[in-house]
């Protein structure tokens, strides 16, 4: 075979003037273009903003996606090659691993708390590189670590009830929305949803405690004045959702809401008397956190009911004075209430001896096992009593105390998850905190008015029962 149809053959598509004509070139003149430049590598982040803690395990991940055009994303180099405050965290306390897609995770061990940003850059073919940077928070380390988890997104944790497979719902008491966790990881919520629209307000509806019966979940807002002792009306709200599904596939729409409870409740204790003083907590300028103030923070249906609910107290105590009871002042047709917009109907109040503090939530299981969350009426309260009250539900049964809560770390305690057997040997239950008040971070900021949700958070811990 001859060169020229050597040629030919490998550049048929050139034709045989072609073929010739690159064997006149001579020896030293190229068979093909020069490679293209490699492109530059792209880098981003699922999140520029991460929270952890010091200590903590489980902690919230980044996901970094790679790419360069013509390049695998499994051939490309990530690095961390900086810190700004190599105290808080360094270079070589970021973890990072490759997921299935071939992006890469990657977590922050804190060493002490802060803030601190961390470069990454990519690099590529050709020596090609991008940069990014993580702005990364980590907060104090708190008791009993191995237990605890961040749920970040928001601050003001208020409400939670267990929608099944390790999840559950969570309100929070500076907005309209819900949010679906993971309860064994930190990090953000798997959904949100957002229902204001729904309920027609702008303002926060104050939401403070939830119950669920069956797939309807009853949600209820303070019902009191603002901080400012301001009448609200988005604050005079209790609404129902309906759950579809289960777990990370949990489903919610909304159902109904009634917008008049506070004023019935004025007007039932006005008809016995002004037995707990409910006109004078609810009227202008009087703060609702005081101990004659006017603050709803608990909902439970009774033992075995579906349409009789207890709303739990943290303000008024019974009487309004240092070492009164905690007041519950059952609704006996609450489901319709909400429902259909019957008025309520009011059953006898139960006053609940909790060791001079007041209700911040009550929870029960299907056994009818109630756990109630005891803590101060006051506002400032974040280092003051809480403990955990074991109630069997019958009215004239007084609570027993199952355990102290620790209160040296940042945050009020706020929510009971769910309830577990109360008879078995070391019981465990999984309490919120809202942090809205906290200096997360050491910079005098409190949570709730930090710049970016992801900084955000509230804490979650399980707790064995004595």
């Amino acid at each position: 075979m001859t060169a020229r149809s050597s040629v030919a053959r490998r550049y048929g598509a050139l034709g045989a003037a072609g073929a010739a004509a690159l064997l006149l070139a001579g020896p030293t003149a190229p068979a093909h273009a020069e490679a293209a430049d490699p492109a530059t590598p792209t880098i981003s982040l699922s999140t520029p903003y991460l929270s952890g803690a010091v200590g903590a395990l489980g902690e919230p991940s980044v996901t970094v996606d790679l790419g360069q055009a013509g390049v695998p994303d499994g051939f490309l180099r990530l690095q961390v090659i900086g810190s700004s405050n190599p105290a808080v965290a360094a270079v070589g306390d970021v973890r990072q691993e490759r997921t299935p897609r071939g992006d890469r995770k990657l977590t922050v061990r804190a060493h002490g708390r802060g803030y601190t940003d961390l470069t990454l850059r990519v690099t590529g073919r050709g020596g090609k590189t991008a940069t990014a940077v993580l702005s990364y928070a980590a907060s104090a380390p708190a008791a009993g670590a191995l237990s605890t988890r961040y749920l970040t997104g928001s601050s003001d944790a208020s409400a939670a009830v267990d929608v099944g497979g390790g999840y559950a719902l969570v309100a929070d008491d500076e907005s309209n929305v819900l949010r679906l966790y993971d309860r064994s990881r930190s990090g953000a919520p798997v959904k949100t949803w957002d229902l204001g629209p729904a309920l027609g307000v702008k303002k926060e509806a104050d939401i403070e405690a939830a119950t669920r019966v069956g797939n309807t979940v009853y949600w209820t807002g303070s019902l009191g004045n603002n901080k400012d002792g301001k009448y609200k009306a988005e604050r005079n709200t209790v609404f129902t959702t309906k759950i579809t599904g289960s777990g990370a596939a949990t489903e919610i729409t909304f159902t109904a809401a009634y917008k008049g409870l506070r004023e019935d409740l004025v007007a039932w204790d006005a008809a016995h008397g002004d037995r707990y003083g409910f006109a004078a907590g609810t009227a202008a300028g009087r703060v609702p956190k005081r101990i004659d103030g006017f603050n709803v923070e608990g909902l439970e249906f009774a033992p075995g009911s579906t349409t009789t609910a207890y709303l739990g107290f943290r303000a008024p105590l019974a009487p309004a004075v240092p070492g009164g009871k905690a007041l519950v002042v059952p609704v006996v047709n609450f489901d319709r209430v909400v429902a259909a917009g019957e008025k309520p109907v009011f059953g006898e109040p139960i006053e609940w001896d909790l060791g001079g503090l007041a209700v911040r939530d009550v929870r029960k299981n299907a056994a009818d096992q109630y756990l109630i969350l005891a803590g101060s009426f006051a506002a400032d309260d974040n280092t003051d009593p809480y403990a955990l009250y074991q109630w069997d539900g019958v009215p004239g049964h007084a609570p027993r105390k199952r355990v102290d809560l620790p209160t040296a770390d940042a945050g009020a305690w706020e929510a009971v998850v769910s309830v577990p057997d109360l008879r078995a040997p070391g019981a465990r239950v999984q309490l919120l905190t809202d942090n809205g008040a906290a200096d997360l971070y050491g910079d005098g900021t409190e949570a709730k008015d930090l710049a970016h949700p992801e900084w955000k958070k509230s804490r979650a811990a399980w707790f064995r029962l004595g």
